[in-house]
């Protein structure tokens, strides 16, 4: 917060300021007790009637009445620890990690593309809303849920948080409009070499194939209708399925410069053994023969023992992303 010569703090935003990553402080009222302070980071997404509102990087809204305000700031978009790893814009990294989920039928509305696949997979089924839909939100948003209704499916519109050109405005209409975030997950970037050089024994068992077999597909275990998940599965710029007979699997998808690492499951008897990052370890490697050098993954916010081993890895965070499901 900022803080003057006279020890007082100070209100540094405005309406003008809507768009822009915020710091701000406010009072909060006591609850049998003195009043106190909280804090709230993220895009000031609205400041309307005395009221912001502040989308999080988590895609929660925080509302904060203007007379509660007693400190705030704008701070930068993106903090320095972002710069680690693989320079990346949020939509050079959105259209990437679409293209590694390549959906069974799709259509356009403005700049944005609906996607379908039967189901298998939120990233393959939902609306990837990049640019301007060409008409207004709520027509835009009727026409999604129309879509997908006429396909048997939910309604899911993929959008991002905490990165420069990330969607916290959208996040926030969507929360308004009672479309309720289902999932949120991380999108972590890193060096491709380091991780094809971890030190992992098994890593030259790892059988790599182009498609899967029935044991990947039984060890992935999110398979319902074998043939649409080979179908899906196998779609992308140059993708490679790794396997630890009756241990671990992966997979990966290499597009230009990039190298997606996902589906990587261990049994879980043999958990701990290090066998999740010998099956990266491999993927790396071929990766790095097909020209890459940059990685991505995706990792629910709900899952830390993933989150730890990626960490272990020099993987970190360059933006979070969010299903919203509409609202019954």
């Amino acid at each position: 917060m900022e803080i003057t010569a006279g020890g007082l703090l100070e209100i540094r935003i405005t309406p003008a300021d809507v768009g822009k990553r915020v710091s701000v402080r406010r009072v909060d009222p006591g609850r049998g007790g003195p009043p106190g302070f909280s804090d709230a980071v993220g895009v000031l997404t609205s400041w309307n009637e005395g009221v912001l509102v502040i989308t999080q990087k988590n895609a929660k809204t925080v509302r904060i009445a203007e007379s509660s305000l007693v400190a705030g700031k704008v701070v930068p978009a993106a903090p320095a620890r972002r710069r680690r790893g693989p320079a990346a814009s949020f939509e050079e990294l959105a259209r990437i990690t679409a293209r590694a989920w390549v959906p069974l039928e799709s259509e356009p509305l403005g700049e944005w593309v609906l996607r379908a696949s039967g189901g298998f997979t939120r990233r393959a089924n939902s609306v990837l809303p990049i640019g301007d839909p060409g008409v207004p939100l709520d027509e835009a948003l009727a026409r999604v849920t129309s879509w997908y209704a006429e396909r048997g499916l939910p309604a899911y519109v993929q959008a991002a948080t905490g990165a420069v050109g990330t969607q916290e405005a959208l996040c926030a209409e969507l929360e308004a409009r009672g479309w309720v975030n289902e999932v949120s997950a991380e999108v972590r970037v890193g060096a491709l070499a380091p991780v094809g050089d971890l030190d992992a024994a098994a890593a030259d068992d790892v059988r790599l194939t182009r498609v899967p077999d029935e044991e990947w597909l039984a060890r992935y275990g999110r398979v319902r209708d074998p043939g649409l998940a080979r179908r899906m599965l196998v779609e992308g710029p140059s993708v490679w399925f790794a396997t630890l007979p009756g241990r671990a699997i992966g997979r990966m998808v290499t597009d230009g410069r990039w190298a997606g690492f996902g589906a990587v499951e261990v049994d879980p008897e043999h958990r701990r053994g290090g066998l999740a990052t010998a099956v990266m370890a491999a993927l790396a490697r071929r990766a790095l023969e097909e020209g890459a050098s940059a990685a991505w993954l995706q990792v629910e916010a709900d899952n830390p023992g993933a989150r730890g081993l990626y960490d272990g890895m020099g993987f970190t965070t360059h933006h979070m992303y969010h299903h919203f499901r509409a609202a019954a």
